[in-house]
Formats: structure tokens, C-alpha cells, sequence
């Protein structure tokens, strides 16, 4: 797998926005794992979300946080100080260009909106640090 990765250029990396590791399950965690969210519930939640990304960007040109350019991201996500401090050490710390920069945030932003719609904490970026590459860890 680190030989495929390795293949891999950074630019073409840095595109990625997610990587979510899923482990197979035995048997016995299958059948004894608590139940997660059902469908409805989350769709319930994805589209709360969308109605505050629209309401947010009425009289904008965008319709929803993917679509954001980079000052337009640091401008909706309404950062707190900490999670700025957060996503300052995370780029120092582990060489994020600022295009990953600009991705963490914009799906922090987005995790925000599925919590509520608040400003993005630093919960929400340790989240999106967590999502964007196996091998990153939430500082």
C-alpha cells in the first residue's frame, strides 16, 4: 500500500479532501456493535446543513462550502481563535500547502453546519485534520 501511495504525486494528494480507513469486521463486532445513525436521520441532518449553507450564501454567488475560493472559505468559516491556532500548527507542523489549508477549513466549515451551523471550533478542524490523510492525527 505505501509503494502505491508513494506513486502518488502531492498535488494530485492534496485534491483529496477525505480518507477514510475501514477496518473488515469479525462476526462478533458485527452482531455486538451498537447502532449508528439510521439513513433518515442523516439525511435529515445533510440537508439542514445545505439549508444553512444557502442561507448563508444568499446573496453570494455560491450555493454551498465546496464552492468557496479560498479567502471566501476563511471568510464563511468564522473560525474561532482556537481553531485558527489549530489549523496554524497543523500547517506548520505537517507541511499542509495552502490548498490543504483551504480544504481542512472548508470541511470543517462544513462539519459545523452539520453540528448546528455555528462557527467552526477547534473540534471541527480536529475532525477534518482526522479525515485528511490516514496517516494525520487531530493535533
Amino acid at each position: 500500500m505505501q509503494r502505491y501511495q508513494s506513486r502518488l504525486s502531492g498535488p494530485l494528494l492534496d485534491r483529496i479532501d477525505m480518507h477514510v480507513q475501514v477496518d473488515p469486521l469479525d462476526g462478533e463486532t458485527l452482531y455486538d456493535r451498537p447502532r449508528a445513525e439510521d439513513s433518515a436521520t442523516v439525511r435529515v441532518r445533510v440537508e439542514s446543513a445545505r439549508r444553512i449553507q444557502g442561507a448563508r450564501f444568499e446573496e453570494r454567488r455560491w450555493r454551498c462550502n465546496a464552492e468557496l475560493s479560498g479567502a471566501a472559505v476563511r471568510e464563511a468559516a468564522s473560525a474561532s481563535p482556537s481553531a485558527q491556532r489549530m489549523l496554524r500548527d497543523a500547517v506548520d507542523r505537517l507541511g499542509l500547502s495552502g490548498r490543504a489549508h483551504d480544504r481542512v477549513l472548508k470541511v470543517a466549515r462544513t462539519i459545523a453546519d452539520l453540528d448546528g451551523g455555528g462557527p467552526v471550533d477547534i473540534g471541527h478542524v480536529a475532525e477534518a485534520l482526522a479525515f485528511r490523510s490516514p496517516l494525520v492525527q487531530p493535533c
